[in-house]
């Protein structure tokens, strides 16, 4: 298992490093997520029910907008310096080699938000369950976004204008992923089960961890020849 795993491995700590040595782009991908999330209470107001009614929804957009600042960049510099073609050419996995990138995106981009989510579910006057089942729903869902936007980024990967089409493609098919973790903060303000929700996330998650991977290797090959 360890043999199998070592280009997925290998990959994660190359980009790790590198984002460690290019730290703004974590400190950008935060500090808009934190910025989005703060921008809605200043302009509705200090009411608290309305906030905690909002609180699900601004928190999971500001999620969402926040992974989808990175993904236009996921294969673009390696796709530039050559590194993807030596990926493509390597008797390694290129499927998991580009799993690992995957995951190095979410470490960098989802991982911090799952993080930051609860103290900025505070301005909106959360309750603690409501900000555990937050960070849960996030800890499941932002893998989703990170994955599947890897299938959007590696299919407008070299195109003009790849940022707006990258967007106009992947925004809808987060739509369930928005709603379900949304819905279970919803669900439990609410005084309701959430485990339908937290069950639906985690299905999208291993579903998207399985097979997103495949897709992306796919439209990669496309891309490169």
């Amino acid at each position: 298992m360890n043999t199998f795993l070592f280009p997925l491995r290998q990959t994660l700590r190359r980009d790790l490093l590198l984002a460690i040595r290019h730290k703004t782009e974590v400190i950008t991908a935060l500090f808009f997520f934190v910025i989005v999330v703060n921008l809605l209470p200043l302009g509705i107001g200090p009411d608290p029910d309305l906030l905690r009614k909002i609180a699900p929804g601004a928190l999971w957009i500001g999620a969402l907008l926040a992974t989808l600042l990175g993904l236009q960049r996921l294969f673009s510099p390696d796709h530039a310096d050559g590194t993807l073609e030596q990926m493509a050419l390597s008797p390694q996995s290129f499927t998991l080699l580009i799993a690992g990138k995957i995951w190095a995106h979410w470490v960098v981009s989802g991982l911090p938000v799952v993080l930051v989510a609860p103290v900025l579910g505070v301005q909106f006057d959360l309750p603690a369950h409501s900000l555990l089942i937050l960070m849960v729903s996030l800890l499941l869902g932002t893998p989703v976004l990170s994955f599947i936007g890897a299938v959007g980024a590696a299919l407008t990967l070299g195109l003009r204008g790849s940022g707006v089409l990258l967007s106009l493609l992947i925004l809808p098919l987060y739509i369930p992923t928005l709603i379900f973790g949304a819905g279970a903060v919803e669900a439990d303000l609410a005084g309701t089960g959430v485990q339908g929700h937290l069950s639906l996330l985690g299905a999208l998650a291993v579903l998207s961890v399985f097979f997103a991977p495949w897709a992306t290797t796919l439209a990669l090959r496309i891309a490169l020849e």
